[in-house]
């Protein structure tokens, strides 16, 4: 299929969609916000993909096609989404971020734009992005895990995704991390993204705000003093300005970050791993931290390969990207 597709990636906060073309490359792109209800959040992904395909062919009206043949329109489209996805059927199982229980999501999103539709893990389709285009190319064991609202996870060994006998594998945030630890949106308690995920960075800088003090200044000042405000992206400008509490928060959420990976290097040895979502947006303070960890607490130290930990070289369009390509292989 060489004609342009649409990668969806359906975060916990935000839809992030756009057109490639058949080298992974965007030709255009659109931000909405996630809702959070069933249908509002189906709504929202017909109207972004709507939306992209008026702009696309709105360029195309005009246009001389190239050596005398059709014009290329949109071939298909490719969701991502947040949960736990069968993506033979394309039905969201359950995600714990959104209201989809037991969605067919496929079924409904194409009965609606009359195109062809993948539907997919949103870390399953940020690991192919990267594995095609990215951090990953070439490598034969690779395990990508993606920071956002929560944590999510892929696997891909010899040029192919592992999924699982349900299609469900690769929910590598809800790994129980902490016994009788925070409680999750999953309906259990401690797991890892309660301790390493774009929420954790935005409600640890909170808290430090609220208890004040010279330390919390320069975050508090980044809200006007009004913690709910902060964000994910707040800490990470800070932190890179040279803010110690913010180099600091983000060194613990690296910390964590890197006993998890510790976790999955016991259980799948990969040949690296890749860490992408908004999160991994503070590069090497976050992820030095997690190498770190990652290297004190590998099960077999000192007798095997330390597994290295890459930046997602797409960074956060991995998810629209990797979508879009699997549009292609259906």
């Amino acid at each position: 299929m060489t004609a342009p597709t649409i990668g969806v990636d359906v975060g916990g906060t935000r839809i992030k969609a756009g057109v490639l073309d058949a080298a992974g490359q965007i030709l255009d792109r659109l931000t909405r916000p996630t809702e959070p209800l069933a249908a509002d959040a189906e709504d929202a992904i017909v109207a972004v993909v709507g939306d992209l395909i008026a702009r696309h062919r709105g360029r195309l009206e005009g246009a001389a096609a190239p050596n005398g043949g059709d014009i290329q329109d949109i071939a298909a489209v490719g969701i991502g989404a947040a949960g736990f996805v069968d993506a033979a059927r394309g039905v969201v199982v359950f995600a714990p971020h959104l209201s989809w229980r037991d969605e067919p999501l496929r079924e409904r999103i194409a009965s609606r734009l009359s195109l062809p539709v993948v539907v997919d893990n949103d870390a399953n389709a940020a690991c192919w992005a990267e594995h095609l285009h990215g951090a990953g190319r070439g490598a034969a064991h690779l395990v990508m895990v993606t920071l956002g609202t929560g944590i999510g996870g892929a696997h891909l060994v010899d040029g192919e995704l592992r999924r699982g006998q349900h299609g469900l594998a690769g929910e590598y945030g809800h790994l129980l991390l902490v016994p009788d630890g925070r409680a999750c949106e999953c309906g259990n308690t401690g797991c890892w993204e309660q301790y390493a995920s774009g929420t954790v960075m935005r409600r640890r800088a909170q808290e430090v705000v609220r208890r004040g003090g010279v330390y919390a200044e320069r975050l508090r000042q980044a809200c006007d003093g009004q913690p709910e405000r902060l964000e994910g992206e707040d800490v990470t400008r800070l932190a890179r300005a040279g803010d110690p509490a913010s180099v600091e928060l983000l060194a613990e959420v690296g910390r964590w970050l890197g006993l998890g990976l510790a976790n999955l290097a016991a259980a799948l040895d990969p040949g690296a791993f890749v860490v992408g979502g908004g999160a991994s947006e503070a590069g090497d303070l976050l992820l030095e931290p997690a190498r770190a960890a990652l290297a004190r607490q590998l099960a077999g130290r000192g007798h095997r390969p330390v597994p290295p930990v890459y930046a997602a070289h797409l960074g956060v369009d991995a998810g629209l990207v990797g979508a879009a390509q699997l549009a292609r292989v259906g």
